[in-house]
């Protein structure tokens, strides 16, 4: 599964520069569901399913910021409309493990797509406040959470 998981993320990573390949083989090596996996297709069940409990937990770290007031000044109005912006990704993901699920990859890659969007969105709520962000390296893992699934199904 370790060349599985390399070559993949080399194949990926050199096709989508956003993505980190050392990012991508250390997620992928220290999730139990990907280290088991015996195809492409496998791991884009197993990095999905890691890209949707990456984001409830965001989702969870968030709310609490939002409940204990825990918050920067001026950023609570971003941290709201992010809370529902994991809300969507979560939806996107659940939609893309069913379709990953029946092998429609090119309906999964849609789903994927849409999900990646939702970090970088609620990052720009707090530009738009000149607000700093409290959970930008929360978001920035997140997005490469969820781009390792979308490259992988652009390669089935």
């Amino acid at each position: 599964a370790q060349t599985l998981i390399r070559d993949s993320c080399k194949t990926a990573a050199a096709k989508d520069p956003n993505l980190n390949y050392d990012f991508c083989v250390q997620s992928l090596e220290q999730d139990p569901q990907s280290k088991t996996a015996t195809s492409l297709s496998g791991l884009v069940l197993a990095s999905t399913t890691n890209a949707e409990s990456k984001t409830t937990n965001l989702k969870g770290i968030v709310e609490t910021i939002l409940k204990n007031k825990t918050y920067p000044p001026g950023t609570e109005p971003a941290l709201s409309t992010c809370v529902e912006l994991y809300d969507d990704a979560n939806n996107s993901l659940n939609e893309a493990l069913m379709n990953v699920k029946s092998a429609d990859y090119k309906s999964a890659n849609v789903d994927l797509s849409a999900a990646s969007d939702e970090p970088g969105t609620c990052e720009d709520g707090f530009k738009e406040t000149h607000a700093k962000s409290p959970i930008t390296n929360k978001n920035n893992v997140l997005f490469q959470k969820i781009l390792i699934p979308l490259a992988f199904t652009n390669m089935l």
